[in-house]
């Protein structure tokens, strides 16, 4: 039987501490901050699984419990892609409800007033004031 493929005492070390360090960041909700995220988890866990002792394999409840941290792991990535894209579609409907008002917009330093004419679609709408775009987000004042 070849061992080769078998983990040193410092390899076996070093990726123990990684699925310390994701385990940690998953529990603490620090996925996002840490800069690790699911891509980094899987590879994680397929190089241990790949350099597993034959002779001592991962526990089964070890597996499932890091398996069911990657799925929570994906699923919190989803939800926070579309909670992006919610924020994108409010955004440009308040931004449509503005077309035709007199606005107060933040530009710099100073306060530019005046009827919304167009309405630039997008994520991050636009509003024409003035014949200039102004970002929607920078909208203070919203008048009759």
């Amino acid at each position: 039987m070849d061992f080769s493929t078998t983990l040193t005492t410092t390899e076996r070390a070093k990726v123990q501490m990684q699925v310390n360090t994701v385990n940690a960041a998953l529990k603490g909700g620090q996925a996002a901050s840490s800069g690790l995220g699911k891509d980094e988890f899987l590879k994680i866990l397929i190089t241990q699984l790949s350099h597993q002792d034959p002779t001592a394999p991962m526990e089964d409840k070890e597996f499932v419990a890091q398996m069911a941290q990657f799925s929570t792991l994906e699923q919190m990535t989803n939800m926070s892609q579309e909670f992006t894209k919610l924020a994108g579609i409010l955004s440009a409907g308040q931004a449509i409800n503005m077309l035709g008002k007199t606005v107060e917009v933040i530009q710099g330093d100073s306060i530019v007033t005046g009827v919304v004419k167009e309405i630039s679609g997008g994520d991050f709408p636009q509003l024409l004031i003035n014949g200039k775009y102004y970002d929607f987000q920078n909208v203070q004042k919203v008048m009759e």
